[in-house]
């Protein structure tokens, strides 16, 4: 078998030297969770960010450090985002400022905490606020890229 023979058919793959794209009724569009996110901590949020295009179906629409960026964007634009990923401690503010401003947005959007200090009280308190669910940062992120699975599932069964 020579080394330049491949069986991939992945756009970008060379078979027996030539460029080689996948067949055009192959491809399927997985339609991308437009993420928002609250996070002041540059290296975390550029982390999350990218760990999140690779990994999950989301497309990143903006982001903010502060609990009255977050706010103010979130329900001035109620039609560009899925998924709102929050830290509850903030440069200024607090991610449950996030939640409360929130409370009222639309049915499909979603709204996570994701803290290192995600504790039973602080969970329930989430939850009183309206999150639809608490990630702790340094234990759970598999369950967070999961949540994003299941809910970019469920958009696509609404479209």
């Amino acid at each position: 078998m020579n080394s330049d023979l491949s069986t991939s058919k992945a756009a970008g793959h060379l078979v027996n030297g030539r460029q080689m794209t996948k067949p055009q009724q192959a491809v399927t569009t997985t339609p991308k969770m437009k993420t928002f996110l609250v996070e002041d901590n540059a290296t975390i949020r550029d982390n999350l960010i990218s760990t999140l295009k690779e990994l999950a179906p989301v497309e990143s629409v903006g982001c903010a450090e502060t609990a009255e960026e977050g706010a103010n964007w979130l329900t001035s634009q109620q039609s560009r985002w899925d998924l709102a990923i929050v830290d509850l401690f903030l440069k200024s503010g607090s991610g449950l400022q996030v939640l409360q401003a929130c409370r009222k947005r639309g049915s499909r959007q979603k709204m996570v905490i994701f803290s290192n200090y995600a504790t039973r009280e602080m969970r329930l308190r989430c939850a009183e606020l309206g999150a639809d669910a608490v990630f702790d940062k340094s234990t759970e992120i598999d369950a967070l890229l999961t949540y994003c699975q299941s809910h970019t599932d469920n958009l696509a069964a609404r479209r």
